[in-house]
């Protein structure tokens, strides 16, 4: 990327008027961010989305110096500008409606990493969801995920902390920029996290941990995880507003459950009892859920011929589960071009002749031999 085009994605982040969307549309339209600014009021006002109010605040935008100073704070600062549609934006972002057009990434963890596990919940947790959070960041930390937070006071402090204690990598999603510290008391935490992770946000430098930017940095930490655990919240806040985010997204959540009568583990509890997370207790259900911890516990797949020879319509079905676990008999079913009522037979023949395994979900994945 030329330093032309970063100097115009950066200003495009700073119309007035003009969000994610907004961006996404025009970089759509235009491809080169250098040419929206080009464009002529009647062909950006003609865009769908658009509009004359945003069109205007385009052609009048005069800010083109702070997006320099902000660019030379960046290149002082050792900080990685991800756009998106760039190869180092985080890839699970990039087909979320609101992903946002550029994010600022200080460390050394990677933002697509093979599995990422999103931990949050209440800001003022009790020594039961402290040891929980400890528990399930212990428990994965041999399955080679990177754990994501958003370095809150509570749950988001001691799910980077465990993860810094067990050798984890994690990242920390900001609602400010990255030339400061919210709170204040977790800025060593953070300066570890730099060496075993890194930090993130889509605010420059300057912007401060005002109340409305922790919605928006809720929703990226939803979009960056493949599994969300919620483990102590109250019914409302920060933490029920990112499980609803990861819902939206599709994502796997999940809850630890609580006392009913305890109000911090309320919101755990109404997810899964309306069905938006899935109970566990520990992090082996995660990993055992995610159908993480077969692939990393085998140490040999069971391969076709050593110890039962497959054929026909068998050896399909036993392919398409090998190559795709965990996977559901729908989708085995259109792997291996037989019917839904073949491969239930199929598959229950493999099952007694102990070759495959139903898996949480309804899915089905091999047995390590």
């Amino acid at each position: 990327m030329t330093e032309q085009e970063l100097i115009h994605h950066l200003a495009l982040t700073m119309i007035p008027h003009v969000g994610s969307v907004q961006a996404h549309l025009l970089i759509q339209r235009f491809v080169d961010p250098q040419q929206i600014f080009n464009a002529s009021l009647s062909t950006l006002r003609s865009i769908p989305g658009i509009g004359e109010h945003r069109a205007r605040a385009i052609k009048n935008f005069s800010k083109m110096n702070a997006v320099v100073q902000e660019l030379d704070y960046i290149r002082s600062s050792d900080i990685h500008v991800l756009v998106r549609g760039h190869q180092t934006y985080p890839s699970r972002l990039e087909h979320c409606i609101d992903a946002p057009h550029v994010l600022f990434y200080k460390g050394i963890g990677s933002v697509n990493a093979k599995r990422i596990v999103g931990i949050v919940g209440t800001r003022s947790p009790t020594p039961y969801g402290l040891q929980r959070t400890a528990e399930l960041v212990r428990s994965i930390s041999h399955a080679d995920c990177i754990v994501v937070s958003g370095l809150a006071y509570g749950i988001d402090t001691a799910a980077h902390q465990a993860s810094i204690d067990h050798g984890v990598q994690t990242i920390g999603v900001l609602g400010h920029g990255l030339d400061r510290m919210y709170p204040y008391s977790n800025r060593q935490l953070a300066a570890r996290m730099l060496e075993q992770g890194g930090l993130l946000t889509e605010f420059t430098s300057g912007t401060k941990p005002d109340r409305q930017n922790f919605p928006k940095r809720n929703r990226i930490v939803a979009a960056m995880c493949d599994a969300l655990v919620v483990v102590e919240s109250g019914d409302k806040g920060g933490s029920m507003i990112t499980a609803s985010i990861a819902n939206s997204y599709n994502k796997d959540v999940f809850a630890i459950p609580g006392r009913v009568n305890d109000s911090k583990s309320q919101g755990c509890n109404v997810l899964i009892r309306e069905h938006r997370a899935s109970l566990i207790t520990s992090g082996l259900d995660l990993l055992t859920a995610m159908g993480w911890e077969e692939k990393d516990a085998r140490q040999t797949v069971v391969l076709r011929g050593l110890f039962v020879e497959l054929e026909g319509p068998e050896k399909k079905v036993y392919d398409a589960v090998v190559e795709h676990e965990p996977v559901s008999i729908d989708a085995i079913s259109l792997l291996s071009e037989l019917s839904v009522h073949q491969t239930a037979a199929v598959l229950l023949s493999l099952e007694l002749q102990g070759l495959v395994a139903a898996r949480p979900g309804k899915m089905y994945g091999a047995v390590c031999r």
